[in-house]
């Protein structure tokens, strides 16, 4: 088993036995993508919702629109069939105290990880997001497990 580490604005695939892990899920959203029939599981570390304002140089792993289609298309070439894959999401969290929803990041990354999740019809099974707390992903090829660490809080799998 290895574990294949998904940096901030990073994705990646792989299989059983596997684990995909992404650290320092604060505003930004860890998106798990498993196919149970084929095995192929996927992970996206997202930090901003939409990439209709990047320039052409930025990286589009970082948005919520672009970076789910290139996961999806990356676990597609891996033999991934996509009306069975299923999506879960951890993050979004409110890091910073303001009464601004131009400020709460984390609120607008998970509603457009729905929004491009719906788009594809690819339905959300498990989800541990918003509050004001980061968050830890490990994902698990063999079992589609997604176990989310944080501290001082028991650690949850979904």
């Amino acid at each position: 088993m290895s574990t294949i580490n998904v940096g901030i604005a990073d994705l990646n695939v792989c299989t059983a036995p596997d684990v995909l892990a992404t650290y320092a899920l604060g505003s930004c959203v860890g998106i798990c993508l498993y196919d149970k029939k084929t095995g192929v599981a996927g992970l996206a570390h997202i930090m901003l919702p939409w990439s209709k304002d990047a320039s052409k140089a930025d990286n589009m792993r970082r948005y919520a629109d672009t970076g789910i289609w290139e996961l999806c298309n990356l676990m597609k070439s891996k033999g991934a069939n996509f009306p069975t894959v299923v999506a879960k999401i951890a993050g979004g969290a409110q890091m910073f105290q303001a009464n601004s929803s131009v400020f709460n990041i984390g609120e607008r990354n998970v509603e457009a990880v729905k929004i491009v999740l719906s788009k594809l019809n690819i339905p959300i099974v498990a989800e541990q997001t918003g509050e004001n707390y980061g968050r830890t992903v490990f994902f698990d090829a063999a079992t589609g497990t997604m176990q989310v660490k944080c501290a001082a809080r028991p650690t949850m799998n979904y």
